[in-house]
């Protein structure tokens, strides 16, 4: 690469890695008037940050070819997760090889011993996360009074991980000549203060503007009952069939619930959060990169640095808490030019709260419907028929087994054992108990297989912790039907609402009037009714109660189950 602004070492090395071209940022922060210069930095996830802030810092860390002899660290880079730490450090490694500079990685979860000797032995580069450089600095293991210059990476989500305290002392601790590089998604206040504090005159560079960091990620907002989330999650990633996905939960159960949920049906999964070591990580991230594993379920914290270009599908399984942490999740895809989706799974009473939250994010998303049993099965027969009629070349026992076969067996037989063979390996799409998804965004019209339904009322709602999951199979016990006759079910507070399909509801009714009550459910009472917010005029006159024999007519206490 021929490029007079990057050190000839540098160049050396993009030349051997394959680098025809920089990227825009890394061009931004090796141009004239950034030469030297305290730099604020925004720039799309995936866009060669590391290298760019590599290239940025090569005045400070050479002299003439080489990178020289020091003990103490010319050089600090400071990221908010082990695995971020892990891959800058190896960018950083290749990058400047050629010039001899030694990189030392200083991170939680690793043997703080082996860090200290490290040290000892002098280091150009330190990269580490904020804990576990301050531990090394108050420890005496860590000298930064001959530091040129430091890196803040992912700065905004440092802070946001509650790391200020950290930073603050490990910068007081440099010297004040010294030059600092704050890269960071987001400029939120405290950011902002940051860099007034610690930086003199710094260039503020950004690469991208709102819209084109959204390019290359389709968002889709799919609005599901609370108690079919997981349904949605595994139909989800039936449908897209991704290479690589990751899943997003906000705490520690959460992704252990899930991953346990996803192992059992079929899928092969991992899990990444903080209560992992950092062994259980490597071996979890290395599964993804050999294919051994295509789905991820990880939390915020855990899935930052997670650099996989095959990576096509983000699913915000519990929403984001705000613009910034979207932003970083949907990061996750759509890196380096490639196409990716986001989908946010919303609890139908959300859907206001995410639309507030994808305006302040300024992204556009597709209201859809969670994907049913019929259309992934559709998509399956597409992917099949895809795969079994691409070009292949066979060798000589592929050619002999073939031959075999076609002896033993008929053509439709050999097609059917490979059709077979094919879907074995394929979790079963589960059945979403009605999206109600039209019903949320105010279309008319009744939903697929339930026109002319017929609306019922139980006497049990929010007051009486009631919900779908119980509801169901409750409905479906004392009426005599099976749960595809039952359809949408809402819940309100002090009674629920749902509706069977026109040919089942005389059935429902019969059976109700003969239905003997369990003395676990005395006092229920179930009448015809149409739910509250239907137009006036479409509502019929009430029925007379409908309710099982053996028991009085009166409301559920509150918390009976």
């Amino acid at each position: 690469m021929q490029q007079s602004n990057i050190h000839p070492a540098l160049a050396e090395a993009l030349a051997a890695r394959g680098y025809d071209t920089l990227t825009s940022v890394q061009s931004a922060v090796v141009a004239g008037e950034a030469d030297g210069r305290d730099l604020i930095v925004s720039a799309k996830t995936g866009s060669g940050k590391t290298v760019a802030f590599g290239l940025a810092i090569a005045g400070q860390m050479l002299e003439g070819d080489r990178a020289p002899w020091t003990r103490e660290p010319l050089g600090l880079v400071v990221a908010p997760t082990r695995e971020l730490a892990i891959q800058v450090s190896k960018e950083l490694e290749w990058l400047y090889a050629p010039a001899g500079a030694r990189i030392v990685t200083c991170v939680g979860g690793m043997d703080p011993m082996k860090e200290r000797r490290a040290l000892q032995g002098g280091a150009h580069i330190v990269v580490g996360t904020p804990g576990r450089l301050r531990d090394h600095l108050e420890r005496g293991a860590l000298d930064l009074s001959a530091l040129r210059v430091v890196v803040l990476d992912e700065a905004d989500e440092m802070l946001d991980m509650g790391f200020r305290e950290e930073l603050e002392e490990i910068l007081d601790a440099t010297p004040d000549d010294r030059r600092t590089l704050l890269f960071s998604a987001t400029m939120p206040r405290p950011i902002v203060a940051l860099a007034k504090r610690y930086q003199r005159d710094a260039m503020r560079i950004e690469t991208i503007g709102d819209r084109e960091a959204h390019a290359d990620i389709s968002y889709q907002a799919v609005a599901v009952s609370p108690t079919d989330i997981e349904h949605a999650v595994v139909n989800v990633l039936r449908f897209h069939e991704a290479e690589t996905a990751i899943l997003f939960c906000a705490t520690r159960d959460a992704v252990r619930r899930l991953h346990a949920s996803l192992t059992e049906r079929g899928f092969q999964a991992v899990a990444l959060s903080g209560e992992h070591s950092q062994s259980e990580r490597n071996n979890a991230l290395q599964a993804l990169r050999d294919k051994r594993a295509r789905v991820c379920v990880a939390t915020d914290v855990a899935a930052r640095g997670i650099d996989l270009p095959s990576v096509s599908l983000v699913i915000h399984v519990e929403l984001p808490r705000d613009a910034e942490t979207l932003q970083h999740r949907s990061g996750r895809t759509g890196r380096a030019g490639r196409k990716g989706i986001a989908v946010l799974l919303v609890p139908f009473r959300r859907r206001r709260n995410v639309e507030t939250l994808l305006r302040n994010a300024r992204i556009q998303a597709e209201w859809i419907d969670a994907p049913i049993p019929e259309q992934i099965r559709i998509r399956d027969r597409e992917r099949l028929l895809e795969s079994v009629t691409a070009p292949i070349e066979l060798d000589e026992e592929d050619q002999l087994l073939a031959g075999q076969l076609m002896e033993k067996l008929s053509p439709e037989a050999i097609a059917a054992a490979l059709v077979q063979s094919l879907r074995t390996d394929l979790p079963s799409p589960e059945d979403i108990l009605g999206s109600g998804a039209r019903e949320e965004r105010g279309e008319p019209g009744p939903r697929a297989g339930f026109e002319g339904s017929t609306w019922f009322m139980i006497n049990a709602g929010r007051r009486h912790n009631a919900d779908p999951r119980w509801l169901l199979p409750l409905i479906c016990r004392y009426g005599h039907v099976n749960r595809k006759e039952i359809g949408a079910i809402r819940v309100a507070a002090n009674e629920s609402y749902f509706e069977v399909t026109e040919r089942a509801a005389p059935g429902f009714i019969k059976a109700l009037r003969r239905a003997t009550i369990a003395p676990e459910d005395q006092g229920m009472v179930i009448e015809q009714a149409q739910p509250r917010d239907a137009p006036p005029a479409q509502r019929p006159k009430h029925s007379a109660f409908i309710k099982p024999r053996g028991g009085p007519m009166g409301r559920r206490k509150k918390g009976a189950k």
